[in-house]
């Protein structure tokens, strides 16, 4: 029997595709930038499923590639060796939010909005956010240890799960679900598979920690004449116990949101911090007494109702609209120190001038750990070009004492450069776990160590 009639017979023949169009779309990343080989995809139901259609590859000696919302920005899910795409898609279940316990259940497959709505409308929120909540998926989230727009209150993806369910490379199924919030008895497993991009098993379903929703929130958007200013600020902003979101949005970024989206920066400089803080009371006078003594250009645009916040926000979230107005972007996620921003900053728009003088540099991101997203829009080189920017990018990185990736994780992408955040012994032993779990290297080959 065939792999194809093998994995038909397991989830059923209209959930196998060999079409080579249905392939094509799926080997390509979320960028456009990099394109991969499929033999096959399968979609299965349930986490039985899946861990029969990983020993079934095992097996026929196949290579898997794992696909969620497929958001990846470090071609984390293009296939290389015209693997198996096993898709998580089908599995989108959501449970009963346990409003006593704070938690909710669900599926891999799952997007970050459907969660999102299921814990508001028990009066709850989900602690991460994202600006691709509507196709990203949360054991996607989950595999690459996701930050995003709310990681400085609420921490990343890997403080929200509670319990996990994974398909091992062999076929074997772990449940790791407690009833209870604090487990010492034995490894962390959950943890193990948090931030390993698919490499040792495939995350099936989650149980993830929600939080109580603020009474009160107040946002504004605070223009700065130089970077230095900002951060001296965010550093204030992000010992708050009330803050609630820290962004840092750069003027170039401000000008293709104002001209390909038609919103405008509510505020006057040539870096720009949005900062929200939420709180069981009114935080409008603490937002005043921390941005006393900031050094800001003009008056910051404040809004304390909803409407009036929800425009604020558009500045940022817009940004996801533009950033490919040109084409694919480059795209750069780091993090750095925040004594390093500032020079990195301009350090890095000289390298770009230097590499691709058409390019326009568009920094923003998460300023309040110091994770920025570079990108570099208009930017068309050819392979071997691009190559060199994106070595001399990741050198500049490591110079300024940070790490090559930060939320967005390894992929395939940056997996040359993980020498340069890790050791060898850190690399060694990273290895040595993905052989305990998949001695034949079979599942997720191209991520982390290709």
């Amino acid at each position: 029997m065939s792999l194809t009639d093998t994995l038909s017979a397991i989830v059923g023949a209209g959930y196998v595709s060999t079409d080579p169009d249905v392939l094509a779309g799926r080997s390509v990343d979320h960028t456009g930038r990099y394109r991969g080989r499929a033999s096959m995809l399968v979609r299965p139901g349930s986490a039985a499923e899946v861990a029969a259609v990983l020993r079934a590859c095992r097996d026929a000696g196949a290579y898997v590639t794992v696909q969620g919302g497929r958001t990846s920005l470090v071609a984390g899910t293009v296939p290389e060796h015209d693997d198996v795409l096993l898709s998580t898609e089908r599995l989108r279940d959501i449970g009963d939010v346990d409003v006593v316990e704070r938690r909710i259940t669900a599926g891999a497959g799952a997007t970050l909005a459907e969660v999102q709505r299921a814990a508001a409308a028990a009066g709850l929120v989900f602690g991460v956010d994202l600006a691709a909540r509507d196709s990203a998926t949360v054991g996607g989230m989950a595999s690459t240890n996701a930050g995003g727009l709310r990681t400085v209150r609420y921490g990343d993806m890997g403080e929200q799960v509670l319990g996990i369910t994974v398909a091992l490379p062999d076929g074997t199924l772990v449940h790791r679900h407690s009833e209870v919030r604090k487990d010492n008895t034995g490894y962390d497993l959950a943890s193990l598979f948090v931030g390993a991009e698919g490499t040792l098993g495939v995350i099936t379903e989650l149980d993830l920690r929600l939080h109580p929703a603020p009474a009160s929130r107040v946002t504004a958007v605070c223009g700065f004449a130089d970077l230095d200013a900002l951060i001296e600020a965010g550093r204030e902003f992000r010992d708050l116990d009330t803050i609630a979101a820290l962004e840092l949005i750069d003027a170039r970024a401000a000008a293709l949101t104002a001209e390909h989206a038609g919103v405008r920066a509510p505020a006057e400089g040539a870096w720009y911090l949005l900062v929200e803080l939420a709180g069981d009371t009114d935080q409008t006078e603490r937002l005043a007494t921390a941005l006393d003594g900031a050094r800001l250009v003009g008056e910051p645009a404040v809004g304390v109702d909803a409407a009036a916040q929800q425009r604020l926000w558009q500045v940022r979230e817009a940004l996801a609209e533009v950033l490919g107005v040109y084409g694919p972007p480059l795209k750069f996620d780091v993090s750095l120190p925040l004594s390093a921003i500032s020079a990195f900053a301009d350090e890095a728009t000289a390298l770009v001038a230097q590499h691709a003088s058409d390019a326009i540099p568009v920094l923003f991101g998460h300023v309040g750990e110091g994770n920025l997203h570079l990108n570099l829009v208009r930017c068309a080189l050819d392979a071997d070009r691009e190559r060199e920017l994106y070595a001399a990018m990741m050198a500049l990185i490591a110079r300024h004492g940070g790490n090559v990736s930060s939320e967005h994780g390894v992929g395939t992408r940056k997996r040359d450069y993980l020498q340069m955040s890790r050791s060898a012994a850190d690399i060694a032993a990273m290895r040595a776990v993905k052989a305990a779990f998949d001695p034949t290297g079979f599942l997720n080959p191209a991520v982390l160590f290709g």
